[in-house]
């Protein structure tokens, strides 16, 4: 019985095998088929070497919609966003958004994920990341920003001295630890909470560093045995054994843990989950960050818009017994300049896939009239990036920076933006849309918004060289959130001078 059950397992395996190396032809009503000339991989090393070409030059060959061959899999990417809106509406059971999510959290993380996993996720960011959920929230990461950048003691993040670090280095370690100390609390030491915190970003960059090829199965033997000692020490140090001796862990993350001890799940499996947690929450916030303030220092226009806006929402800077910054939080609903900065940032460099697996044969309905057949099983992905952020007839001058597009003449959001002289309503999508849009974007956005308030009120900070051009984007992280730069940017900060 045993080695009939292994036989019937590897006949099945093989048969699977076979399947996939089948010749695939398209037929009547499908999209255009472009398999490449490599068997199986089809077009597999070129997507990855650089997707935002790559779909560029798919599109030119092939129009708004077109099936790729990758890995064996098969995509039909929709390049048309007034088109979206029927995938983006449709319901799981025909293109289903937690299949292909839940693999990639397996195999990156290791947490198995429930069948209720979902719906955990979406009643833990309801309860705690909006309303007064996330006004609790607010409060504790603008003390964990005021524990990092002025030290337990106070003044010690550059005092009045000019200091020298990279933009993005500054930027993303950061809005690290003071998002790790938010999450997962701090103990009666701040100082040695502010060194574990510090470890951690260290491990946490290089693991990051590794990510995209880690997705991609590209790690080099030695690589291999890295993220996994990476794994094991994220694990260990985020492990709910050592969160009983913290203090003000986070409702929401408190929620989810009580809910997955609470249906059995392993304190082993909730140890990962803590990690996957922490990635998805701390992986792009200082990447984008770094973006704005980087826009910022290269246009001047907005830099002054920005100051004059905080000045007049938060009035003049001042310190709170030299250790927390003075800082209404209610005055982040009041800055449309600063919300259209980040609209534009998050425009330039969040560079989001999303992806529907088709559970059973499904007809795409273009705007234009034009129908497609799609096979059950293929994958239907949309890149916002290149067919909505970098559409001109959506975006005038897409690859300029301009602080104010989405603001109209009077200073309220401009939400009107058309294409072929019709309403979009997907002009923007840096969070995803529909079901499966990111659920904790307002947290994320209002930490954002804090770190860059508190930049510019509260610091001196120039480029070390005025000249030197943005960054081109790392092409090797595009589809993975926010975009991260080819190289570091030098820059120089200190605090400025309180009444």
């Amino acid at each position: 019985m045993l080695w009939g059950s292994v036989l019937g397992a590897l006949l099945m395996a093989v048969g699977c095998l076979c399947l996939s190396l089948l010749p695939r032809h398209r037929s009547p009503w499908e999209p255009p088929l472009d398999k490449g000339f490599v068997p199986w991989l089809g077009h597999t090393m070129a997507f990855r070497k650089n997707m935002f070409e790559f779909l560029k030059g798919m599109r030119a060959k092939h129009g708004d919609v077109f099936t790729l061959q990758l890995g064996g899999q098969y995509f039909t990417f929709v390049m048309d966003p007034l088109s979206f809106g029927p995938i983006i509406k449709s319901t799981q059971k025909v293109l289903d958004f937690v299949t292909y999510p839940r693999e990639l959290v397996f195999k990156v993380f290791g947490v198995q994920s429930m069948d209720v996993g979902h719906q955990m996720l979406h009643v833990a960011s309801t309860k705690h990341l909006m309303g007064q959920g996330l006004e609790d929230l607010k409060r504790a990461m603008l003390d964990s920003l005021s524990l990092v950048m002025l030290g337990p003691k106070g003044r010690s993040l550059g005092a009045r001295s000019w200091c020298e670090d990279g933009l993005f280095h500054f930027c993303y370690s950061i809005l690290f630890k003071a998002g790790f100390l938010s999450l997962f609390g701090c103990t009666k030491d701040k100082e040695q909470d502010l060194d574990e915190a510090d470890e951690l970003f260290r491990k946490f960059r290089r693991f990051d560093l590794l990510f995209p090829r880690f997705v991609y199965s590209l790690l080099g033997p030695l690589e291999w045995v890295e993220v996994s000692q990476l794994q094991r020490l994220f694990h260990q140090r985020l492990s709910v054994e050592q969160n009983l001796e913290k203090d003000g862990i986070s409702n929401w993350l408190g929620f989810m843990l009580r809910f997955l001890r609470e249906r059995g799940m392993a304190s082993s499996m909730q140890d990962k989950f803590n990690f996957m947690m922490l990635w998805a929450s701390q992986g792009n916030t200082g990447p984008t960050c770094f973006w704005a303030l980087l826009f910022l220092l290269k246009h001047q226009d907005a830099m002054k818009a920005v100051r004059e806006e905080a000045t007049r929402v938060l009035g003049e800077a001042r310190l709170e017994a030299e250790t927390s910054f003075a800082f209404t939080l209610s005055a982040l609903k009041c800055t449309p300049v600063l919300d259209s900065v980040m609209e534009e940032t998050l425009r330039l460099c969040a560079t989001p896939t999303l992806l529907r697996v088709v559970q059973e044969d499904y007809v795409l309905k273009m705007a234009s009239g034009q129908e497609y057949q799609i096979r059950r099983g293929d994958k239907v992905a949309l890149f916002p990036y290149l067919s909505v952020h970098m559409d001109p007839d959506i975006h005038p001058e897409p690859t300029t920076f301009k602080y104010n597009r989405f603001l109209n003449p009077d200073g309220t959001r401009k939400v009107d933006f058309y294409k072929s002289g019709k309403k979009i309503h997907h002009y923007n999508m840096p969070w995803g849309s529909g079901v499966s849009i990111c659920p904790g974007r307002f947290f994320a956005l209002s930490e954002m918004k804090t770190f860059v308030l508190l930049m510019v009120m509260y610091f001196d900070f120039e480029l070390v060289d005025p000249d030197m051009p943005v960054p081109p984007i790392d092409p090797r992280r595009w589809g993975f959130g926010t975009s991260q730069p080819s190289h570091e940017v030098r820059f120089r900060y200190r605090l400025k001078p309180m009444q």
